[in-house]
Formats: structure tokens, sequence, C-alpha cells
């Protein structure tokens, strides 16, 4: 074990200084570093610095930490924080970054990134490699090569001219030359009085280069200017051809910064508007009502069986374009509602040979809840899905087509985007909405960029805009500012109760006190979490749904106004009875024969229809509408169409001898059988729209004779489970992983650190301890009477090989019980598995 005084010697010696507490913090933040667990404190060094874990690392990081990492790339290695704050601050000073360089260093230090004193700081390797300039990727700082790394392949003779042209005395070799001109370079008084006698020039030669690229071309007979530069190393050939600006150079130019602008402090999010807390909660409490006549809307649309899957999976873009025309909406809102309801699980394929889109038998749960309840299970199936429906119309990396509901939508980032944004909304006055430029550079400066940006902006940033949109459709934001049962859904606590009586009794020109509510942080819930959370956001949403009515409002010109949502068993009489002809606020249905000979079909008769309209209309039955729903039912099943193929009955012949007559029978190739009776060919659903389309309203009648009535066949889908999201790599530990986890690396760097007597065999590095059956006995004997702690070699019944500590508590019948310090629990283990064993030298 390493003396806790002693500065540590690699990252591993550092990971062993920190506490449980500390490791917990790492394991959490790097979560990837646990699958599997590591044996012991080295293997988990060793598996924060592979380059897959400390890429993952670095994009996690805000700006300013970022920087933090980017500016110790170029610093020495050890670096000093002085050294590392004038980096960032620059000569001058900046009080700003100095205050919160302290905060950056703590986050790379807790991730493992910087280890290391603050006398002697030092960045993973893996992390320096890939933050560090190169010819082939400058740094981020813009900052190239040093003096040293860029002079190295140049000749001594060449190094000596530019020392000397630079005003250094000559010396007897290259190392100390490169040394010398470095100093020079480092040195603020010196550089000012060479760089005084610069021709205008070569100085703006130096401030094109020195915020980087810091490469530049030159032709092999260089202007004076240029060669200026060269003979006294301020710019230094890396390639035939090719220059490079120094980084210490670059530095004293910069005044000392690595960066040219330092972002020490996050941007704030500015509000766009502001509005009175019950305008935004009643506004998105309509939108999410809303959002449950959309669904249900386009599942009804769906209920005999919706559009057929593509061979690749989803949908095609005719019937994106159908189902928005159907739903009355863009095709970028109809694929967002469709892909809502597959992650809610309320939609999938039927697995069918000609397979298809229909509703699950989760579907008509779903409707037989409050709407409240509804709300919240889609509420959480959003915030929680992978899928973007934003990509839908887009292209993947290989050119292929991204279609809703197919494969290719799934971005493990979007559920963190989404809880982020709502949280940066949650952090506002209530009531207020953000502007949307103010998000999204927040959200860079949390998650900086680390490669090129796509089609114009990050992924994360079109997650973030689609997110404010989808929010404001599903009722979570009103008019941009989150609602009360947004924060709610998010974990945050509800608004103060006694803000309540203030919202009542304010009126509409009144100005009500700002409350703040800035959560200091809403981690993102577990799922059962986000249920709990789902449900209590349902039950704040409840009060503010709007009742539904059981009336509405028939008109003389055959239509039908509901002021507001209908009851289900009314709006499902009435969709049968009519057509719908607006939504809105108030939905407009239309009466037409058509209309009526469906309600008809369905089983209903003249007497149960003008029942109906006279137990659900505030107004009296206009007449038109009265006359209107006889005048069909009085032809409808005057004739009567079966199956021959297809026939025609109807008691009075003169109506058959009418059609006979008609040239558009034609086509349906009827023949008389008798006076009463008509045949064809046709089978009887066409027969039956051939006359309809005539004008006639026939019904269809059983072999028996009996009338059929068509009710519509509801499709379902077997019982299928909601999509999966697709995890951003291993999930966080919860606190019984992180305490498991910590306790078997501790119990295994105990079992490789600390010093054993050998009984046996030498042992030789990490080897396991081999002693004979009878050594390996006796000793474990003696451990149970003296109460020792041993270390053995143990292989298990596969085969794999693993040393353990354990206390023998007793020896019998070829087995040893002892507590397992690895495992951190009681144990039996063969004896004949053991492959020796040897004791713990006591501190």
């Amino acid at each position: 074990m390493s003396n806790p005084a002693t500065p540590p010697r690699s990252l591993a010696e550092a990971l062993r200084a920190r506490d449980d507490a500390s490791l917990a913090v790492l394991l959490r933040a790097r979560p990837d570093l646990i699958t599997p667990v590591p044996t012991d404190l080295t293997q988990l060094a060793t598996r924060a610095g592979t380059r897959a874990s400390v890429l993952r690392a670095l994009e996690r990081l805000d700006r300013f930490a970022l920087q933090t990492a980017e500016a110790l790339a170029v610093a020495g290695d050890p670096a000093a924080y002085g050294e590392l704050l004038g980096l960032m601050a620059g000569d001058a000073g900046d009080p700003p970054v100095a205050a919160a360089l302290p905060r950056a260093l703590g986050a790379l230090r807790d991730q493992a990134l910087v280890w290391g004193d603050d006398d002697r700081l030092r960045l993973v390797r893996t992390a320096r490699e890939v933050l560090a300039p190169s010819p082939q990727y400058p740094s981020p700082t813009g900052l190239g090569p040093s003096v040293r790394e860029a002079a190295a392949g140049m000749s001594p003779g060449r190094i000596q001219e530019i020392v000397t042209a630079a005003g250094l005395p000559s010396t007897h070799d290259a190392v100390s030359a490169v040394t010398a001109l470095g100093k020079l370079f480092g040195h603020r008084k010196k550089m000012a009085k060479l760089l005084g006698g610069a021709p205008a020039e070569s100085l703006d030669v130096l401030s094109r280069l020195v915020w980087g690229p810091p490469y530049g071309q030159v032709t092999p007979e260089p202007a004076a200017h240029l060669r200026w530069l060269l003979d006294r190393g301020l710019l230094l050939p890396t390639a035939p051809g090719t220059v490079v600006l120094p980084r210490e150079v670059a530095l004293h130019l910069r005044e000392g910064r690595a960066h040219r602008e330092p972002e020490p402090v996050p941007p704030v999010v500015e509000p766009a508007a502001t509005h009175r807390p019950q305008v935004v909660d009643s506004t998105a409490a309509g939108q999410a009502y809303t959002a449950l006549a959309t669904v249900e809307e386009l599942l009804k649309d769906w209920d005999e069986g919706g559009p057929a899957v593509l061979r690749a999976g989803g949908l095609s873009v005719r019937d994106l374009k159908r189902t928005a025309v159907a739903l009355d909406l863009p095709e970028p809102v109809a694929a967002f509602w469709v892909e809502l309801a597959y992650a809610a699980g309320l939609l999938a394929s039927d697995g069918e040979a000609d397979e298809r889109y229909a509703a699950t038998p989760a579907y008509d749960e779903w409707l037989d809840r409050p709407p409240a309840e509804r709300w919240a299970l889609l509420a959480q199936a959003w915030l929680t899905a992978t899928r973007a429906s934003g990509l839908v119309g887009g292209r993947d990396a290989k050119d292929r087509a991204l279609s809703a509901l197919g494969p290719g939508l799934d971005r493990s980032a979007a559920p963190e985007v989404r809880h982020r944004v709502l949280t940066l909304l949650a952090g506002l006055p209530e009531g207020t909405a953000p502007t949307a430029a103010s998000v999204l550079a927040r959200l860079r400066w949390e998650r900086p960029l680390r490669g090129p940006q796509q089609q114009g902006e990050d992924l994360r940033g079109r997650l973030a805009r689609w997110t404010l949109s989808e929010a404001e459709l599903l009722g979570v934001t009103g008019r941009g500012a989150l609602s009360a049962h947004g924060r709610v859904l998010l974990g945050a606590p509800p608004a103060e109760a006694e803000q309540e009586p203030e919202r009542r009794s304010a009126g509409p020109g009144d100005k009500l006190p700002v409350h703040h509510h800035r959560p200091a942080a809403l981690e993102p819930l577990s799922p059962p979490e986000q249920a709990v959370a789902a449900a209590a956001a349902g039950r704040l949403l409840a009060p503010l749904l709007p009742e539904p009515l059981d009336h509405v409002l028939l008109q003389a010109d055959l239509t039908a106004v509901a002021p507001g949502p209908l009851r289900r068993p009314l709006a499902d009489a009435l969709g049968v009875l009519a057509d719908v002809e607006s939504k809105g606020g108030a939905t407009v249905y239309r009466f037409t024969p058509a209309s009526v000979r469906r309600a008809l079909d369905a089983g209903r008769t003249a007497t149960d229809l003008h029942a109906f309209l006279t137990a659900h209309s505030r107004t009296p039955v206009p007449q038109p509408l009265a006359y209107l729903v006889d005048d069909v039912a009085r032809r409808h099943g005057h004739l009567r169409v079966g199956a021959a193929s297809a026939y025609v009955r109807c008691d009075d012949d003169s109506v058959l001898n009418e059609i006979m007559a008609d040239k558009r029978a034609a086509a349906l190739g009827l023949r008389r059988l008798a006076p009463t009776v008509l045949a064809t060919q046709a089978d009887p659903a066409g027969l039956l729209e051939g006359l309809r389309a005539m004008g006639y309203a026939p019904a269809a009648e059983s072999a028996a004779g009996d009338v059929l009535i068509t009710r519509a066949h509801a499709h379902r889908t077997p019982p299928r489970s909601a999509p999966e999201p697709v995890p951003d790599g291993p999930p966080p530990p919860d606190g019984t992983l992180l305490a498991a986890a910590i306790r078997a690396i501790r119990a295994g760097d105990l079992a490789a650190t600390t010093p054993r007597k050998a009984a046996g065999t030498a042992v030789q590095g990490g080897d396991l301890p081999r002693t004979t059956a009878a050594e390996t006995l006796a000793t474990m004997q003696a451990a149970v009477l003296t109460g020792g702690t041993l270390w053995i070699g143990y292989v298990n019944a596969e085969g794999t090989a693993s040393q353990r500590v354990i206390a023998p508590i007793r020896v019998e019948g070829g087995f040893v019980t002892a507590y397992d310090h690895t495992a951190d629990e009681v144990r039996t283990y063969p004896l004949h598995r053991v492959t020796g064993v040897a004791e713990l030298v006591e501190d």
C-alpha cells in the first residue's frame, strides 16, 4: 500500500487513495467502468484510460471543463496549477475564470481524467493524445506543437543558425539550443523586444496564425518578411513547403491564453415571453386533450387494419401522407403521433403474412382509463422513448430513407435531451417561455461539439428543437412555458399551495408576484420513479381537462355542433350517423344520406335514430333532418341482395323493371329469374355498391333471408409490449450496485497489493499461490484458531482462476467455510480447488 502522504505515481495509486464516496462519484459518472466489475483498482485504472472510455467521458464534459482539459493537453506533463491557471486566465488574469477553474478541475479529477496533486497535475495519457495538437488533428485551442516537438527533425546546424539569429549565444549541442530557444519564446519581455524589430508584414503573418490553425504554406524562395520569421524560429518547417507557429510564440501573442474565449459560466436561458401561470396550465390542458383525441382518431382510422408494413419495415411515404390527410395535420406532426402511439404500446404490426399495422389490445385498456391517466401514459412514453420522429423523411448513414415506424429512428441521447430541455424550462419563473436560441446555446455549453456538425446543426440541437415543439403538442408546455403538471412529470415538486389563492383572485389585468422555481438538480428518474411522477402529473392535470358533454346542437342545415368534447358513447354513435366536417374548439358534424344509411346498416332503425337525436340535442330536431332520416329509412332494405352468385329481390316488381331499364345497370349483368328476383354473376358486395351508385338503398341479407347488419370489425394485433428504449451505454448504477462493486474492487485490490508470507512456492507478481495439499490444510486450520486472514488461489468449476482474501471459520469434510472479503459474504470452498494459500503480512 502506498503512503497517503506520498504523491501518487500512477492513476491506480491515485484511485487507491480515494475514499468510497469519491469512487462512487467516478463510477456513477462513468458506468462503463464497472461493466463488468473490475477485479481491483489497477484494472479499474487501466479501463479508465482506454480510448473508448475516455472519449465517452470527454463528450460528457461541459465546455469549460473541456477547455480546461484542452489547456492541460498543451501544458507541461506534469503541470502545476499555476501554469494551468495562466493558460486559462492569461497573463492579465480573469477573475471569472480563476473562480470557476477549481470546479472544472474537480470535475476532471472526479472522472479520473486528471490525477495528481496541484503541483503535479497529469492528464491521462489517452486524453492527452486525443486533445494534444498534431499536424493531422490540430488542437481545439488552435495551438501548434512546442519548439522542441517542431524542431525534432531539424539539423543541428540549422538550429544553431536560428539561435544565433534570435540573439542567443550558440551552444555545444542541439538539445540545449532548442531549450534556450523555448525559454526565449516563453519570456514575455525578451519576446516583446524581439518582435519589436519585426517588419509589419511579419507581424501580420503571425496575427493570422495566432488563433489557429497554426500551419501555413511557403514557397521555396519565401518573401523577406517570411524569411525574417524563419531565420529566428518564429516559424518552423514541419514538411516541405509547410511551416508552423510554435506553441510558445502563439502563447506570447495571446498573452498566455490557451483559448480565445474561455467560457467559465454557462449561458443564461433568456425569456421570450411571460404568461400568467393559470393561462399556461389551461392552454397545456387543452392541448393535452387534443393530443388524446388525435391518438384516438389515428387508431380509430386504423381500427379495421392500418397500412401495410414495408418490406424493410415502417410506413410508406404514401401511407404517411394518407394518415396526415385523415388527421388534417402536416406530415411531420402526423409522424410524431404515429411514433408516440407506437412508443406507448398502443400500435404495432400484426405479424400476419400480409403484415399490417393495427391497434394492440393495450389500446382497448387505454381507452377505458380516465383522460388524465391516458395522457400520463403518453407523456411517460414520450419522455423516455429513444425514437426520434423528427428524423422521418431524412436519410441514414447509408443514404437510406428513414420512414415512420421503421428502423433507424432510435437515438440514445433523445431521453436525456428531452429531460434536460424541460429541466431548463423548470428553472425559469412560472409562466416564462424561453427563446429557443438560448436553450440551444445552453445545451451546447453543457455538451460541446467534438466533431463535424450534421446538416448545419448537431444532433442534440435538433433533438432540443423537436422537444420544444413536441412538448407543446403533447400539452407538457403551454405557450412555450412549462406547465405545472409538466414540472411534476420531471419529478419536481408542484407550485406552492399558497400561490393558488393569488391565482384565483387575480383579475385579467392584475400582476401576480413572480415565483421562481429553480431546482438545484432534476436528475433523470428510474422507470418506477418515472411511473410515479407521471401518475402524479396526471392527477394534477385532471381538474384542468374539459368535462365531456352529453349533448349537441342540431341545426337546420343538416349539421350538429358539439361545443366541446363528447362522451365516448355519444361520440361513437354520432360518428356513425354523421360525418365530421370540421374540428377545433367545437366539432361540426354533417348528416348526409350516406351517413344515415351507414347507421341503418349498423342495425339502427329510424325510430332509434329519432330517439337518439331527441335525447342528445339541446335544440329541437330540425324538420329537414327528420325528413332525411325517414326518407333514407323508407328506401333502406326495400331491395335485398344475396348470394346467387348474387341476386336482388323486391316485392315491388316495378322497381326491378326500373333497374333493368336503367343503362347504368348494364355493367352489373342483371337477368330476371322471377317477377320479383334479379340475378347476376357479380359478388354481393359489388352489387351493393353498384345499386347504391345508382341511387338505391339496398340491404344485404343472409341465406335465411334476414337482413345482415354491417359493423366495422375491430382488428387487433396479438399482445405486444412497447418498444424498449435503446440505452446510451450502460445505465447508471444504483446505490446497491455501487456499494457492492466498490466492496469487490477494494477486496480484490487488497488481495493484489497486500504483501504475503508464502507458505510454499514463492509468489511471483500476480501469480496464484502454490502450496501442497498438506500445507494448504495446515495453514487453513491455523487461521481458524488464530482468526487470521489468508490469500488463496481458487479455480472454479468452469476452470476460471481468481484470487480471494478469506478469513476461515471452519475446515471440515474437505471444505473450508470462510468470510470472503472479495464477495463480502460467507462462502464454502472445496479444498481441492484451492491452488495454494499465503498469509497476509500484518500492518
